[in-house]
């Protein structure tokens, strides 16, 4: 099995890189990576680097965050082109405006450090954006 750890994946986000991992039995990906396949469970698998681009799926918008958080911000979830499926924020869209039309945009795969969440000590969340090319 490629081995790759949660401290390579987030290093990885820091440097602009999306790591997953390639099962070599059943061809899936999966992001963020396990320790199995999404698909079979197997566990024989390579790391993969994610192109970083997808479709959105499904959104919602936040209003009553968790703490540490501030509302109103929007959680979607996109089908990345290898395949899988990642949820982050959808940046640079008003909340408020916010609405079906978004389902099928494409988007491309950021990341932001994250301090300061009571679960969270210093870490990097994925983030979207509109792909505007």
């Amino acid at each position: 099995m490629g081995h790759l750890t949660y401290d390579q994946y987030q290093k990885g986000l820091a440097r602009g890189k999306f790591l997953g991992l390639a099962c070599n039995r059943c061809h899936s990906v999966t992001f963020p990576p396990k320790s199995v396949c999404r698909s079979c469970s197997g566990t024989d698998c390579r790391i993969t680097e994610m192109n970083g681009e997808g479709t959105i799926r499904t959104f919602t918008v936040i209003r009553v965050p968790p703490e540490g958080m501030t509302a109103p911000y929007i959680i979607m979830i996109a089908e990345l082109d290898e395949g899988a499926w990642a949820m982050g924020n959808l940046e640079g869209v008003d909340p408020d405006a916010a609405g079906l039309d978004l389902i099928g945009k494409r988007v491309r795969m950021g990341s932001r450090r994250v301090r300061g969440i009571t679960y969270m000590e210093d870490e990097r969340v994925l983030t979207f954006s509109l792909d505007d090319a």
